[in-house]
């Protein structure tokens, strides 16, 4: 383990009587994320770490997290909710498609069944949004769900069918587990944001939207994986903000962790904002 992700481990604040813990200083979240690279040809550079799976959950977990985001896909028509950042099927065995075209366990093309081509988690692969929930759930990490915007393909389709078949993919499996599941979840997408909001809050799921991580990074991610010491200076200012009897609740920080330790970092949740 590194020391930056050591650092994050040893300092996390431990329950206990309430005199013995508010004595103590306080500490943040810390939320993995996959990096994507911003350079040129992006695409075949890649190597998929995003922890979309129970291998990159277990590894997030190890460097230190406490939650993770990760990415949800809606296949064809909005049958099924799946977990995959990429538009397509770049990174992916088979034909490269959009995962929108595709149906999950139907047809030559099915999404079902494919696994990851290159990068640290070849092999793995495509996970229903229920299963991985319920895999963040049994490692004890928080999901931080961005709903992607290619989503709006079937979440905001002129069928009606089509519509309430999509957004029971991504509604159904938050509210069976909310009672027992602390469950986040975001979009970037302008058209889908305000029917998102609606949605969840008619199901009860309001508080899912709320308590994010926002960024405070000061490096971008790239292919290989920058060092995480050119971090060191930002997340220092957080933690120095953060880490104080005095600062109230506990923050969450949203960072890129990979094989350099963490890469990138974010502010507190008692000023929640979306992530970017």
């Amino acid at each position: 383990m590194t020391a930056a992700s050591a650092v994050l481990l040893c300092c996390t604040l431990q329950a206990g009587p309430a005199d013995a813990a508010a004595a103590l200083p306080l500490c943040p979240t810390v939320f993995g994320h996959g990096g994507y690279p911003t350079g040129a040809d992006p695409w075949d550079r890649d190597q998929v770490r995003q922890p979309n799976h129970p291998k990159g959950l277990a590894q997030q977990k190890s460097w230190g997290a406490g939650g993770v985001e990760a990415d949800l896909q809606l296949t064809r028509d909005g049958t099924k909710g799946v977990m995959w950042h990429n538009t397509t099927t770049n990174g992916l065995t088979g034909t490269r498609k959009p995962v929108t075209e595709l149906w999950w366990a139907t047809g030559a093309d099915q999404l079902k069944g494919r696994t990851i081509s290159r990068g640290p988690y070849k092999g793995e692969t495509v996970y229903t949004f229920r299963a991985w929930l319920d895999d963040a759930k049994a490692k004890n990490i928080t999901p931080l769900v961005e709903l992607k915007g290619e989503a709006k393909q079937s979440l905001l389709n002129s069928d009606s069918a089509i519509r309430e078949r999509a957004w029971a993919e991504v509604v159904a499996p938050m509210k069976e587990r909310i009672a027992g599941q602390k469950i986040m979840i975001y979009t970037r997408d302008s058209a889908l944001k305000p029917e998102l909001d609606k949605r969840l809050k008619a199901a009860g799921l309001g508080a899912t939207l709320t308590g994010h991580p926002s960024w405070i990074d000061s490096v971008g991610w790239e292919e290989p994986p920058p060092a995480a010491s050119g971090n060191h200076a930002a997340w220092q200012a957080a933690w120095t903000r953060l880490g104080s009897p005095t600062t109230r609740g506990v923050g969450r920080h949203l960072v890129h962790q990979g094989p350099h330790g963490l890469a990138e970092g974010a502010s507190a949740s008692d000023t929640p904002a979306t992530p970017l």
